[in-house]
């Protein structure tokens, strides 16, 4: 005779692990979104600046900074849309999860795929994730901070 008290705690210890990496997911996404952000004020900023009246020198950094930021916010969207992918992924395993317990199908092979593709978005996005840093590092070490203002580009 089984215990249907042990069946139901396993069932929910089971259930746990795609909610811990629901959650590591949805943190990374709001430090992608945040990250986002923050290169996005960026853009519009240089483009701000280019519009004032600046040298030919710095109008051709203010135009690196921008491409550069362009290739940032690339990578950003490709890590949001690729952690979402994993993250929904997530939520269709346990779903699974809870179909293959209450209809006692054979639910195997399409929960073992799911949590493959959400560990597989998960691995992408932290990947992408870290082209968009190298590309602000470099852009930091060869361009410098983008200026605030046109009074600070000549100096």
């Amino acid at each position: 005779m089984t215990d249907p008290t042990g069946d139901v705690a396993h069932l929910i210890q089971t259930a746990l692990t795609p909610v811990f990496l629901l959650s590591g997911i949805g943190i990374l996404l709001g430090l992608f979104n945040t990250r986002l952000a923050r290169v996005s004020d960026d853009m519009a900023h240089a483009a701000t600046l280019l519009t004032g009246d600046v040298s030919p020198a710095d109008d051709t950094n203010l135009r690196r900074h921008l491409v550069r930021l362009e290739h940032r916010r690339w990578l950003l969207d490709a890590s949001i849309v690729v952690g979402g992918i994993g993250g929904a992924s997530t939520c269709a395993a346990a779903f699974v999860l809870f179909l293959g317990s209450v209809g006692k199908s054979a639910v195997t092979g399409w929960l073992i795929g799911l949590f493959a593709v959400a560990l597989g978005c998960t691995v992408i996005s932290l990947v992408v994730f870290l082209g968009d840093s190298v590309l602000a590092w470099r852009g930091l070490r060869q361009e410098g901070l983008l200026p605030r203002s046109i009074n600070n580009m000549a100096k």
